[in-house]
């Protein structure tokens, strides 16, 4: 098996997650850190025997690193991604894959003109429970889809908050629950679904009135397949009940995910509560799998190393298409669609109107 010779950029507690699964998984060399800051890499690299930089150009020229995740705030996802791909190191960017829609196509050329591969993380879709969605929708099991339904009611405190300078303002995060948290829903909802024809949101500050940002949103979705959606998502349930995607179909089925139980999973602060399963499972001749299914799904999150698991498969996925010269299983034009749901949904609460697709600016432009 020949092993990519890894490192990430961030030195934070993202950084932390991925560098633990580069140095665990079998098809990676992990070689090396980037610190954002002078000497953060340093720092860093020691507590996993690597060497740490203040530069990607450094990280190359000493170790020929050949990928890179990106885990640095939001904010710096597009500098460090188009530099890295420059360098000529595949790109795995954490969630979003950028703020605006000029960023994410800055990146998206740069790995295009380089010639190398990027990923934008949404590990939730490697979930058991998800698969499954997606195979039945794919084997017409629910006829089309008609209608596609999120629903994240999670929860944030202000020590959160304050655990980073650069969270809840749009200056350091760009967003708020529609940019932090809910991703991995709506990556979820448009892989189910397809592409976005018009939404309608708006979003406000409900509970959290030192914030800048978004701890609450909802939006009306038409799909181009003639496909309705609706989203909902918050961080103001204390405590956090639930985050679920459903996907009802023309044949009267509807099946559906929880993604997330009780409280949301914060990569460096908290574990995930409960395993994702299936919640909803109306399939014809196959009503009463829901039992089942959630046992299965429970059964193999308590057998594996749950935490770093899901992370793990999508980067496996990342290096293996290197080796492999194909496209990941998830692409930064996923992780594109996401950035233009959710700036639409800004978009639509500033303007107090419908946005229809594709759109013209961003939130922030």
């Amino acid at each position: 098996m020949r092993k990519i010779k890894t490192a990430i950029v961030g030195c934070g507690k993202v950084g932390h997650f991925h560098a633990k699964c580069y140095k665990q998984l079998e098809n990676s060399e992990f070689v090396g850190a980037v610190g954002s800051r002078k000497g953060r890499g340093a720092e860093f690299a020691k507590e996993y025997g690597v060497q740490g930089f203040d530069s990607l150009e450094e990280l190359v020229k000493h170790t020929g690193a050949e990928a890179v995740s990106i885990c640095t705030p939001h904010l710096n996802h597009a500098e460090y991604a188009v530099e890295a791909a420059r360098l000529g190191l595949h790109i795995a960017i954490e969630k979003p894959l950028a703020i605006t829609l000029s960023e994410c196509d800055r990146i998206i050329s740069a790995a295009e003109e380089n010639n190398v591969l990027g990923t934008t993380i949404s590990q939730r879709r490697f979930y058991l429970p998800s698969l499954r969605l997606k195979k039945a929708i794919d084997d017409g099991k629910i006829g089309k889809p008609i209608l596609g339904t999120v629903n994240m009611f999670g929860w944030r405190s202000m020590d959160y908050y304050r655990s980073d300078k650069w969270r809840g303002t749009w200056e350091g995060e760009g967003g708020g629950v529609l940019v932090n948290q809910a991703p991995h829903q709506i990556d979820l909802l448009l892989w189910y679904m397809g592409e976005v024809e018009e939404v309608y949101g708006m979003w406000d500050t409900l509970n959290h009135p030192e914030l800048e940002v978004d701890d609450t949103a909802i939006a009306v979705v038409r799909f181009k397949s003639g496909a309705m959606g609706n989203i909902v998502v918050s961080n103001s349930q204390n405590p956090a009940l639930w985050g679920n995607v459903h996907v009802h179909g023309s044949n009267g089925a509807s099946i559906g995910v929880q993604t997330d139980g009780g409280a949301m999973f914060i990569a460096g602060m908290s574990g995930i509560t409960e395993p994702p399963v299936n919640d909803i499972w109306t399939v014809k001749g196959e009503e009463d799998k829901l039992e089942e299914y959630k046992k299965q799904d429970g059964d193999f999150f308590n057998s594996v190393d749950n935490m770093y698991y899901f992370h793990r498969q999508q980067l496996k996925d990342f290096l293996d298409a290197i080796v492999e010269k194909r496209s990941p299983a998830i692409t930064l034009q996923d992780g594109r669609r996401t950035v233009e749901l959710f700036n639409a949904i800004y978009l639509s609460n500033k303007y107090k109107k419908p946005i229809k697709f594709p759109i013209q600016e961003s939130f922030l432009d």
